[in-house]
């Protein structure tokens, strides 16, 4: 059973720091260049990015909270308890993630989406930016908090 645990906590673990990876990014660099740039640059690289980031990540993030579950289940199951809480945990932070995207940010990509794909410029471009950008730090603390409770469910369990 410590096998399974340990493949499942592992495939865990690499699709979410795909999304963490991703959220840092954004965090650290993206942010930074959107600053530095005019509207329609904005409007063109955020939303084409959100365009293919929102039809090709979900399949990555959806595998890691599946293998979360998966992770914790099997440690209940299999008498590694200390791998359960550990992936419970995680997973509880997979979930937060998933709301705050959810209600803020999928609705900002699709707008931003929408508009760099008609080649539009919402007067609003700059504020959807600034309330996207103003979770992104949070987002990449939750992915990269999940990650290391994941590993340690696999180092601990």
């Amino acid at each position: 059973m410590d096998i399974i645990i340990g493949i499942s906590a592992t495939i865990a673990i690499l699709s979410v720091a795909v999304i963490f990876g991703t959220d840092v990014l954004a965090a650290v660099v993206l942010r930074s260049v959107y600053a530095t740039v005019d509207d329609r640059t904005l409007v063109q690289a955020v939303g084409r990015g959100h365009h293919f980031g929102d039809r090709r990540l979900p399949v990555v993030g959806v595998l890691g909270v599946v293998f979360t579950v998966i992770t914790a289940g099997l440690g209940f199951i299999g008498g590694v308890p200390v791998a359960g809480a550990l992936a419970s945990a995680a997973l509880l932070l997979l979930v937060v993630w998933l709301v705050l995207f959810a209600r803020i940010a999928k609705p900002i990509n699709a707008r931003l989406s929408a508009a760099a794909l008609a080649d539009e410029v919402p007067t609003d471009a700059r504020r959807l930016q600034d309330r996207w950008e103003s979770i992104i730090t949070v987002r990449a603390v939750l992915q990269g908090v999940a990650v290391l409770l994941l590993c340690l469910a696999l180092v601990l369990g």
